[in-house]
């Protein structure tokens, strides 16, 4: 029987020696999936970082675009009000010379 167990432990080495590379095998293989997960999440951050940059980008350009148009549209409302006044400033004048006009034929007597 010793010899027996020693013959057994001679060969114990060599029969978990398939075990031991199957386990180096799957730690590589658990290694390289690590990093291919690894990878993917670096690139969805960095995808999700530039959407983000986008999105950022395109809400300035819609609110630089409508600051323009509030712009462009208050000079047109300060230019209509600045005709409509001197227009209105022409009327009055018009209107006071009539005025004065039609004063002055009456005190000549016309």
């Amino acid at each position: 029987m010793k010899k027996r167990a020693i013959i057994l432990l001679a060969l114990a080495p060599l029969a978990l020696a398939p075990l031991a590379a199957c386990s180096e095998r799957a730690q590589n293989e658990t290694a390289e999936a690590a990093d291919a997960v690894a990878s993917d999440a670096n690139a969805t951050a960095a995808e999700a970082v530039d959407d983000v940059q986008r999105a950022g980008e395109r809400a300035l350009g819609a609110a630089d675009n409508a600051v323009d148009a509030a712009g462009d549209r208050i000079e047109n409302a300060a230019r209509d009000a600045t005709r409509e006044g001197k227009e209105g400033l022409r009327d009055a004048r018009r209107e006071t010379g009539e005025g004065l006009r039609d004063a002055g034929n009456e005190v000549d007597g016309e």
